[in-house]
């Protein structure tokens, strides 16, 4: 029995056991009746859903680590509703699938401080090496999820496979689990690869002028003002929870910008922290509206955006992307940042910046013509781009896929691209609550999750790609 067969096999008796259909190699499934008028759902690697009604399972966004340092587990959240915006007194429950045990949900803990896009920021800390499974006694890894303590939102760590002990803290007991917490007095947006500290932001300013990515419920104190000094990206350290701020909304907003253009009436904000590889510099996008009223929270036209980059202690600035139309980017080392954007002079695409220069260079324009959610899978599969797009205009398909980065512009392989999935999204999930795939990928580059309404609602499903970046598909 060759190898792959035992593969596809494994992933229909597991998806049984999780109760969910599996799909295999090119295997059409269709969508629920109600959404019949939709494309059908193609996988043309092995896909199952490893999450279930009740309840909407989603992770989020796809620069965050989903899955645990041995890729047993996956993160989630889960939801009794869809289709609006999050209210005050709404919460998620955050939890895991463990792959190992047929897909099975454990709970961790609810968060009150989420959004549609980004969930709750619930990821696994890096560093936290796995030393063996609960069952033979060893001890798991952290996860860390942003969470509201009263007047304002925190940060939650739990151990994952904790065991109660005299003298727990009392947010332990109160929230319900037998694991281990503790509360930093910030939420987080994005984390070092060492696991040492967090870059964070406003998320009520983030809320107010960008909906779905922010939290309801707490007020911004600067919703009137429109640069604060006293408000921008926070550097927190995730063992002492101390912090400080790092880049001012105001600091940012005085940047002068290429064209010259006057930003002093905008109202300004931070969205997307990402530290690079080395945990040396950070990426962040600053972003402001020309049309904002503080007193309904509400704003007219779009906003504009532009790259920045700096030291993690918030030294030696650069602008690394002026054009005013970043999208989302990924670091491909400590130098390059990969982004959807429209660089000055040239067409939208993806395009390779060097960080601290002005040298940019575009990638797979043929394969990658539209904007997606794109990451570098992890060593050895590091030349493999993985990404995504929004829902096609004629059946709302949102396809998943990968490029291998060596083959690209040989017309022969396709320009390196291998579809993975096109799976059709309702209309019903748009604006701030749509439900984008946000592919993310294991520790080892053989599985990739994404979140899809395709069936069941808002779920998770997880596909296979061994095959494909073994080079035997």
């Amino acid at each position: 029995m060759s190898e792959s067969i035992s593969r596809r096999r494994w992933f229909g008796m597991t998806a049984s056991v999780g109760g969910s259909a599996a799909i295999g190699f090119g295997e059409r499934v269709r969508v629920d009746a109600e959404e019949s008028n939709l494309g059908a759902a193609e996988a043309f690697v092995p896909m199952r859903a490893i999450t279930r009604p009740p309840g909407h399972h989603w992770f989020g966004y796809y620069d965050k680590q989903q899955f645990s340092d041995d890729d047993s587990r996956v993160l989630g959240n889960v939801v009794g509703f869809e289709g609006r915006h999050p209210v005050d007194g709404d919460t998620i429950g955050v939890g895991y699938v463990d792959l190992a045990d047929g897909d099975r949900w454990h709970d961790l803990g609810r968060s009150a401080a989420w959004g549609w896009q980004q969930g709750c920021m619930l990821q696994w800390i890096p560093g936290d090496r796995w030393r063996s499974r609960p069952s033979d006694g060893g001890a798991g890894g952290r996860v860390v999820y942003n969470d509201r303590d009263g007047d304002r939102f925190v940060s939650r760590i739990v151990e994952v496979d904790g065991e109660p002990k005299d003298g727990r803290s009392k947010d332990s007991q109160s929230r319900g689990t037998d694991r281990l917490t503790r509360t930093l007095p910030r939420p987080v947006y994005t984390l070092d690869p060492g696991g040492a500290f967090a870059l964070t932001l406003n998320f009520s300013r983030l809320d107010n002028l960008r909906p779905g990515y922010g939290y309801a419920g707490l007020p911004d104190p600067n919703v009137a003002v429109r640069r604060p000094a006293d408000d921008g990206v926070f550097r927190m350290d995730l063992r002492t929870g101390a912090s400080r701020l790092i880049l001012s909304v105001e600091r940012a907003a005085a940047l002068p910008w290429h064209d010259g253009r006057d930003t002093s009436d905008a109202w300004h904000y931070f969205n997307h922290l990402l530290v690079d590889p080395t945990g040396s510099r950070f990426l962040v996008l600053h972003r402001y509206r020309e049309r904002f009223d503080p007193s309904t929270r509400t704003f007219r036209g779009p906003f504009r955006t532009r790259a920045l980059t700096g030291d993690v202690d918030g030294g030696n600035l650069h602008v690394l992307d002026p054009s005013g139309h970043t999208s989302h980017f990924i670091w491909d080392d400590a130098d390059h940042v990969t982004a959807w954007t429209r660089p000055l002079g040239r067409p939208r695409g993806f395009y390779r910046l060097t960080d601290r220069s002005d040298h940019i260079e575009p990638v797979g324009p043929d394969v990658m013509p539209a904007n997606g959610h794109n990451t570098y899978l992890p060593s050895p599969h590091g030349h493999w781009i993985l990404n995504d797009t929004y829902p096609a205009r004629s059946d709302r398909r949102q396809t998943v896929y990968l490029v291998d980065t060596r083959k690209l512009g040989e017309p022969r392989s396709n320009g390196g691209r291998v579809d993975l999935a096109r799976l059709p999204s309702p209309p019903a999930y748009t604006g701030p609550w749509r439900c984008d795939t946000h592919p993310r990928s294991n520790n080892a580059g053989t599985q990739v999750c994404v979140d899809s309404p395709h069936r069941n609602g808002r779920q998770m499903y997880l596909l296979d790609i061994a095959d494909v970046v073994s080079g035997t598909r």
